[in-house]
């Protein structure tokens, strides 16, 4: 079987889509982690939630300047 080879910007690419999505959905889950409306009981602290989101936006930060800086269409 023929390995497909991907090229490092599209390597790049897709993990900046696969963060964001990521970033967004626990975004959304602190939300309604705050506003009470969570149809679930999460185990972990707002806090350390909000410490991990705001983690993942300092890496969506970075990744989103390398992209402008490396000419890479995000």
């Amino acid at each position: 079987m023929e390995e497909i080879k991907i090229s490092w910007q599209d390597r790049f690419k897709n993990e900046y889509a696969e963060l964001k999505d990521r970033y967004n959905k626990l975004h959304k889950m602190l939300v309604k982690y705050k506003a009470g409306t969570l149809d679930f009981t999460p185990n972990c602290s707002y806090e350390l939630l909000s410490e991990q989101a705001a983690a993942m936006g300092k890496y969506l930060f970075i990744l989103e300047t390398r992209a402008e800086i490396e000419k890479i269409s995000l």
